[in-house]
């Protein structure tokens, strides 16, 4: 073995890993292999870039601009709709439609672009025919992916394996070569599903869509075990401030749902709905919460205000920082930039245009040329002058500290009692810092004092805390402990609906940017006006503390609010909307146009006129010239995170194949294999696609499989053309959740969990594998 081999081969091992271990972005990898393949000397620069000029990364980015185009212009939906009209309310004969349809179109569309288009369409059916979405969703899933085998632009893995052939003068696959052995993978796997395979999905209804609304609160996303009431105290000091004043969920992490008032119900109420004594609030949350809240009733207001010396200490500072015009945090608060964890310092007051700003630092926003008031060690904020976030930080001296008007306003000093129950808990477990955004300075006691206290720090009877906040918040923390708590809900006390207030269940959509964002991140209720009540996330219901969950693909979320608010998150490209009714309508007018482009790609590549991908781009330009959808759709239909992979890896293919370490991976297998027959060689190569599309994205693994391929095919004579076919056909992704985008898209939906895509992928994937050995020598015999 020589050493650009083992080059390769340690680049090879360092991708899977980081591709399998997801701990760094996939484009990010694809970048890293990409540079530093010619910066060792194991490929040209040239040909490090030459992916992104790659025919099947060219016809991967055209084809998603396609799909889009067709859902766009209403072309699966009207087709999807008629034809499951057909299907009558057996579900062996939904499952058999659904799966046909998905397959239908995902021939000539991306397969998740098919799942998210008839994901609302399927919802609909089984309310329609009360059967639970998870008999339903899978095969959809399903029925896409199997679907994608059947020609040429189905699936990425075809795309790549035809371009892989016609780069080493083997020919590309036809637009409906594939169509045989994928035809027959397809009607068996449907044949298994509507046999077997649906007698294994769970019977489960996260969003209720098979039943009522009521019982799909009680039993699927089981609100009410989270519900309870509280009461207003006549006086308390609540009364007539608003809900958003009144900080239920920033303090509480409770949800308001209904206000019980005088005899009637308030429905949804709105940040600005003010609360009255004697009310009653329906609220959604922890009871653990208030209990919490109990221990601060001994938490005394010593002064406001605290010395220079609760501020600055032998490595401790306080520096003045301006916020910069171009910088990242404009606009933004602290929690939602994390400002402490990622500067390493507390902000202790704000000056703007020469004035103390006077309102709460939860509420404050950045805003460029803010002179920030720091405390941090003196070493972080001397790195906080280099931070192009700030213009310059500059540290102040306690003589500086006294003559600063208004920073006292923002500043308190309390003290523990001596049976305060936040004795003896660490300050984390105190959830102080939940608390509007009290966070402790430095911590008093009569011997010493700790300024910038860690989370593990125990708190002690007497202490007293130099704290950020204000008198204001104090009392109004004081106001919540007074809450009365009712934990049985009577008869009609969670109705919840209405006429003019409902639920509705959204996932994320396939292009969605906000995964890894919070409900708090995105300002999602004062944005849309509804509140997000439970999530649904591998197969279990969540319904406390979602402001601060990040999002992920195929979460379900339930909405509740103001049906008229409905159609604003439906119009939303970030959210895909489970009800068809909602659904933004197509652009039925250009239906004619968009199916003109798609025959006018077929026809040309199918008598051999033009290579698909010069048809794609040019259908592509076309869909966007004939208004079938805009500029920024096309955009954001392309999944760039799989074309920066593809582009990425190609040349990781290129440096196996020119280093030899292709071939040597290529006589390991057929050492393996070639003493059973030429069926084990092929065996060997499904076998190992299939269990790579459980750790690795498909596209990946066919870039870095079809040297191998090559490989073996010259080392035993076998068909390259019958060998390629049979790792496309293999990489259907049928057996984890993660595994491939469409399953992800219907697993919050369908309320599945990781084992539920173990439990019908696995046998789906033997059937599929021993189809494909029947079938595939029989259309393409081994023998090159």
């Amino acid at each position: 073995m020589t050493l650009t081999m083992l080059l390769v081969f340690l680049i090879l091992f360092l991708t899977l890993v980081l591709l399998v271990s997801g701990r760094v972005p996939l484009e990010v990898v694809a970048f890293l292999v990409m540079g530093s393949l010619p910066v060792l000397g194991l490929i040209s620069p040239a040909e490090a870039v030459a992916g992104f000029s790659s025919p099947a990364v060219i016809t991967l980015w055209a084809i998603f601009i396609l799909s889009a185009g067709l859902t766009r212009v209403g072309v699966g939906d009207l087709l999807g709709r008629q034809v499951l009209r057909l299907a009558g309310t057996r579900e062996a004969s939904l499952v058999a439609l659904i799966m046909s349809v998905a397959a239908l179109l995902s021939a000539i569309m991306n397969n998740v672009a098919v799942t998210a288009l008839m994901l609302p369409v399927v919802m609909d059916i089984a309310r329609q025919t009360a059967l639970p979405p998870s008999r339903l969703l899978m095969p959809l899933a399903y029925g896409s992916l199997l679907g994608g085998l059947t020609t040429q632009i189905g699936t990425p893995p075809n795309i790549l394996v035809s371009a892989a052939m016609d780069q080493h003068g083997l020919g590309a696959f036809g637009m409906f070569d594939f169509t045989p052995v994928g035809g027959a993978i397809l009607l068996v796997g449907i044949a298994f599903m509507v046999l077997g395979g649906r007698h294994l999905l769970p019977r489960r209804d996260p969003a209720g869509a098979s039943a009522s609304q009521d019982i799909s609160l009680r039993d699927r996303y089981d609100l009410r075990q989270r519900m309870f009431l509280m009461r207003l105290p006549p006086y308390s000091e609540l009364a007539g401030k608003t809900l958003e004043q009144c900080r239920f969920g920033p303090v509480l992490g409770l949800s308001v749902l209904e206000i019980l008032r005088d005899g009637r119900t308030l429905l949804a109420p709105g940040p600005q709905t003010p609360v009255h004594g004697g009310d009653r609030l329906l609220v959604q949350g922890r009871l653990e919460r208030m209990e919490e809240l109990r221990g601060w009733r001994e938490l005394a207001l010593e002064q406001e205000g605290c010395g220079p010396d609760q501020l600055i200490g032998e490595n401790i500072q306080v520096a003045r920082a301006e916020v910069a015009a171009d910088s990242e945090l404009l606009g933004k608060g602290l929690r939602e930039t994390r400002f402490f964890h990622r500067f390493g310092a507390n902000l202790l007051g704000v000056r703007r245009d020469a004035q103390h700003l006077t309102q709460s630092l939860e509420d404050y926003r950045f805003s460029a040329g803010d002179s920030l008031l720091l405390q941090g060690p003196t070493k972080t904020l001397a790195e906080l002058d280099k931070e192009p976030a700030f213009d310059a930080c500059a540290p102040l001296g306690r003589d500086d500290l006294m003559r600063l008007d208004g920073l006292q306003g923002n500043l308190l000093t309390l003290r523990l009692g001596p049976t305060c129950s936040l004795a003896g808990r660490s300050l984390n477990d105190s959830a102080l810092g939940d608390a509007l955004g009290l966070r402790v300075l430095a911590i008093l006691r009569e011997t010493h004092q700790v300024l910038l206290p860690k989370a593990e720090d125990i708190l002690h009877a007497e202490d007293r805390l130099a704290v950020t906040g204000q008198k204001a918040d104090l009392r109004l923390l004081q106001a919540l402990e007074g809450l009365e708590v009712q934990r049985e809900l009577g008869p009609g006390e969670a109705a919840l609906e209405s006429a003019d207030i409902g639920l509705m269940e959204v996932v994320l959509s396939p292009h969605s940017r906000l995964a890894g964002k919070t409900l708090r991140d995105l300002h999602f209720r004062e944005k849309f006006g509804l509140s997000v009540i439970a999530l649904w996330r591998e197969g279990r219901a969540h319904r406390t503390g979602l402001r601060d969950v990040p999002l992920r693909f195929g979460d379900a979320l339930l909405i509740y609010g103001p049906r008229a608010r409905f159609s604003l998150l439906a119009r939303d490209p970030d959210f895909l909307v489970l009800t068809q009714g909602l659904q933004e309508a197509p652009r039925r007018d250009k239906l004619v146009p968009a199916l003109l482009i798609l025959t006018a790609v077929l026809v040309p590549v199918l008598l051999g006129l033009q290579p698909i991908y010069l048809a794609a781009v040019l259908g592509a330009a076309a869909m966007i010239l004939c208004g079938c959808l805009t500029m920024s759709e096309a955009h954001r239909a392309i999944e760039w995170k799989a074309v920066f992979l593809i582009a990425g890896l190609l040349p990781l293919g290129t440096a196996l194949e020119q280093s030899g370490a292709a071939h040597l991976l290529a006589e390991s297998l057929v050492a393996l294999t070639i003493p059973l027959g030429p069926y084990a060689v092929l065996g060997g190569l499904v076998l190992l696609t299939a269990l790579g599309t459980c750790f690795l994205p498909p596209p990946a693994l066919i870039v870095l499989l079809m040297p191998v391929v090559f490989g073996t095919a010259a080392q035993t004579g076998l068909s390259p053309h019958a060998l390629a076919m049979g790792v496309a056909m293999a990489s259907a992704s049928l057996m984890s959740p993660f595994s491939h985008p469409a399953n992800i898209l219907v697993m919050g939906p369908g309320g599945y969990g990781f084992r539920d895509y173990l439990k019908v992928g696995l046998p789906l994937t033997l059937v599929v594998l021993a189809t494909l050995l029947l079938v595939l020598p029989r259309i393409w015999p081994l023998q090159g």
